[in-house]
């Protein structure tokens, strides 16, 4: 057993996370034995890296440890061993619960987390990943209980925070998941995805400058957001100032060009404007992104009517009137059906 192996474990099982997470990168670098990559070390790797709320390289060392079947047994077969030697560290039992929730085995999850908690009761992270395997089953009021009491345990914990306000925020509880948001923008002022759900909270609420401001903040913080862009764009619109929102449209698909809302939006708003070929565009963009994009499917009708192709029309108010979700858009839709073909075949 190499030493970087020992160390890690050592540190894995008081919870010395950034250790554990240094001793990993060692062991990954320094490999027991030669032969197939060992997934236990990026295991490791994945497990602090959720702590810590890095997503992005989570999913990446999740891909290196969690992804194969014989990855998966081998790193099983050592987290098993280790909790059986240990059953009274509340750290170990964190760590099996979080490689059953990645592995398929959610619901068996849930009682390494409540052994956790029961094991370290002054810890927030067996709630707060708790919490989460309650989101998946969509039971949102316990998923809400757990996240408050991650918070409770630890009031600076940010991402238990974001989670509480979005759960809140669902649930149409704004006067509830706006206080959580603030509170995250106090830990971190630089957080654009805290100034972001603000932003949308606020938004609802009707507070629209208030909702500009956090929104405009988001965007001097990470400029390349297309989703806030596109918030923003449809915020402008409302606010019935179509050149700034035009401009977010532009600048929401050049950031993300699979962003099929904003190509709709954009191609609507073109349309109205009476670029009928470049409308089309952008519609066809739309549905290359994302074939079932009612709206899309009704700004292409709309062209094909405005050049008198009627059964092209017709053709395409079906497709929308098929994917529309919202049942009073698809009577509106049907209604429009009507006056161009007079008919329809839903």
């Amino acid at each position: 057993m190499s030493e970087h192996r020992i160390s890690c474990e050592a540190a894995l099982l008081t919870g010395s996370w950034e250790r554990a997470a240094e001793e990993a990168l060692a062991w990954a670098r320094h490999p027991e034995a030669s032969g197939p990559r060992d997934p236990r070390p990026h295991f490791v790797l994945n497990v602090v890296q959720l702590i810590n709320g890095q997503f992005a390289e989570a999913w990446t060392s999740h891909a290196l440890s969690l992804q194969e079947s014989d990855d998966i047994a081998r790193v099983k077969v050592w987290i098993e061993g280790l909790v059986a030697g240990h059953a009274d560290q509340a750290a170990l039992h964190l760590v099996m619960g979080l490689f059953l929730s990645q592995s398929g085995q959610s619901e068996e999850s849930m009682q390494s987390y409540r052994t956790a908690a029961k094991l370290a009761p002054q810890s927030a992270y067996p709630h707060y990943f708790l919490a989460q395997i309650h989101e998946r089953a969509n039971h949102v009021e316990m998923a809400i209980k757990e996240y408050r009491e991650a918070v409770r345990l630890d009031p600076a914990y940010a991402q238990a925070r974001t989670n509480l306000g979005v759960a809140y925020q669902e649930q149409g509880r704004l006067e509830m998941a706006i206080p959580q948001y603030r509170e995250v923008i106090k830990l971190n002022p630089n957080d654009a995805v805290a100034h972001a759900n603000l932003a949308c909270a606020l938004a609802e609420q009707g507070k629209l400058q208030a909702a500009l401001l956090e929104y405009q903040e988001a965007l001097r913080l990470n400029p390349r957001d297309a989703e806030v862009h596109f918030a923003l764009g449809g915020l402008y619109e409302n606010r019935n100032r179509p050149d700034l929102a035009m401009k977010e449209f532009r600048e929401a698909v050049e950031a993300n060009p699979d962003l099929a809302p904003a190509h709709s939006a954009l191609g609507w708003m073109l349309f109205d404007r009476g670029h009928r070929e470049e409308a089309m565009e952008c519609f066809n963009h739309a549905l290359r992104a994302d074939p079932q994009n009612a709206r899309a499917y009704l700004g292409v009708a709309k062209c094909y009517a405005s050049r008198g192709k009627v059964q092209l029309a017709i053709e395409n108010y079906t497709k929308a009137i098929k994917y529309e979700q919202d049942p009073q858009k698809k009577n509106d839709i049907m209604n429009k059906l009507y006056k161009e073909g007079g008919t329809w075949d839903t």
